[in-house]
């Protein structure tokens, strides 16, 4: 009962301290941020921080990798005409402000552009993927250099596919001596893309924490958005679903920084400051106890990716026992590598709390997941004659390209030991589930 009392304390306290919230802070210094997992991915040559160079006698011989498809189209053909059709039958009542025809003529001509490409991979996003693999060569060449095999393997989603394809075709362009084995097929949905014997009732849970993140989604005030667009309030109070309305544009604007041909356009503008980080925060609240470690859904909701975990323990090991080289590069989505960030407990993607207000402060969505995201896990070994031993395996892990901590103790961070991680990982991967306990809420 104390503990209760002092949580909803703690919950009131941070609600109370918005203009202390590091997630505002961030929003209003790059609103492109409030998309979620729209955001494009954010880092790139000039902005990437250096590596940390590995202890003496070390040198990287295998990197195993789960990246998300790059940059896209929206999913469906209705996330960019939904918006439009509650403006269009305002605009034949004639009652659309200048501002609500402008946001409208902007909003067709992106529906035009994204027509037969939903759910694509765009410009943006084989250039992001280009990039990844370009670093990732310069950064470990000793893993890429001369012979050495590479193994691809996607989700049969087309963007994922595509993403694999520019990654494959960079290294294969700056090394023309790697081998490469690719594959995409349901055979491997399980590792690619959260599809496994679980689903049916994982999913089941996830539909339960719909009822969670909806009450947030739903106190966003939408009646000034609706009202700068519509000139006649009754009838926009009466024939629009404003906050559907009001998320369907969102969607729309977040994702424009996914392509080079709206450049020039900003949809963003249509929203005050303080709209975007409330949008973002029912978003951020959505994530987070349908895929990550939140009280709401049990903790449970990361071991659907257990089978993704069992693959890369194993696979490490059979590299590890051969004495090999090379890589193994996996490209999916962020609904699993999310879960994949939470059951490695990757810097505080693992946060486990009731208060979701908490979250403003401990955990944002945007840290993990922009298009492109990726987790890489370097595999180092004693270089010959330096008098480590053979079997000294060190591993650093990388998020989004960026040196991240692990819950092990190190002197050496950012590198561990492989023989701490490698059992700890095992038994977290082959823990079996209880899918069917009632969810508790906070």
């Amino acid at each position: 009962m104390r503990n209760s009392i002092l949580a909803l304390l703690l919950c009131t306290l941070l609600a109370t301290c918005a203009a202390a919230q590091p997630s505002r802070h961030d929003l209003q210094r790059n609103p492109l941020l409030c998309a979620a997992n729209h955001v494009a991915y954010p880092w790139n040559d000039s902005n990437l921080p250096r590596l940390t160079p590995p202890p003496a006698g070390y040198e990287p011989f295998y990197i195993d990798h789960y990246g998300r498809h790059g940059s896209r189209w929206l999913s469906t053909a209705a996330d960019y005409t939904d918006p439009i059709e509650p403006l269009a039958k305002a605009e034949r009542k004639g009652l659309l402000t200048a501002r609500g025809r402008q946001l409208l003529a902007q909003l067709r001509a992106v529906q035009q552009a994204s027509h037969r490409r939903t759910g694509e991979l765009s410009d943006v996003g084989a250039e992001q993927h280009q990039a990844i693999a370009r670093r990732m060569y310069e950064r470990f060449p000793q893993v890429f250099a001369g012979q050495v095999t590479v193994e691809a393997r996607s989700s049969v989603v087309i963007r994922c596919i595509l993403s694999m394809l520019n990654e494959t075709s960079t290294l294969a362009a700056l090394n023309p001596d790697i081998s490469f084995v690719t594959d995409a097929s349901e055979h491997d949905m399980h590792i690619t893309a959260w599809k496994n014997a679980d689903n049916p009732r994982s999913n089941a849970l996830r539909r339960s924490m719909d009822k969670v993140s909806e009450r947030y989604q739903q106190a966003v005030a939408s009646s000034r958005f609706v009202n700068a667009l519509v000139s006649d309030t009754d009838y926009a109070a009466d024939s629009i679903d404003a906050q559907r309305l009001m998320r369907d544009v969102f969607d729309v604007a977040g994702s424009l920084q996914n392509h080079h041909a709206f450049d020039p356009m900003s949809l963003l503008d249509y929203f005050t400051p303080d709209e975007r980080y409330q949008l973002w925060r029912a978003a951020n609240i959505y994530w987070y106890t349908h895929s990550a470690n939140a009280v709401a859904n049990g903790g449970r909701m990361p071991y659907v990716e257990r089978d993704l975990l069992a693959h890369m323990v194993a696979t490490a090991d059979s590299v590890i026992a051969c004495h090999g080289r090379g890589a193994t590069l996996r490209f999916g989505h962020e609904t699993c590598l999310l879960p994949l960030a939470c059951m490695l407990e990757i810097d505080n993607a693992n946060y486990s709390t009731a208060c979701l207000d908490s979250l403003d402060y401990n955990w944002q969505c945007y840290n993990y997941f922009p298009m492109g995201c990726n987790i890489q896990l370097v595999f180092y070994r004693p270089s010959k004659g330096t008098g480590n031993k053979p079997g000294d395996v060190l591993v650093k892990v990388l998020l989004n390209e960026q040196e991240a901590r692990l819950p092990f103790k190190t002197k050496t961070w950012p590198y561990y030991r492989w023989s701490d991680l490698r059992d700890y990982y095992y038994r977290k991967a082959h823990t079996p589930i209880d899918w069917t306990i009632a969810a508790p809420h906070p």
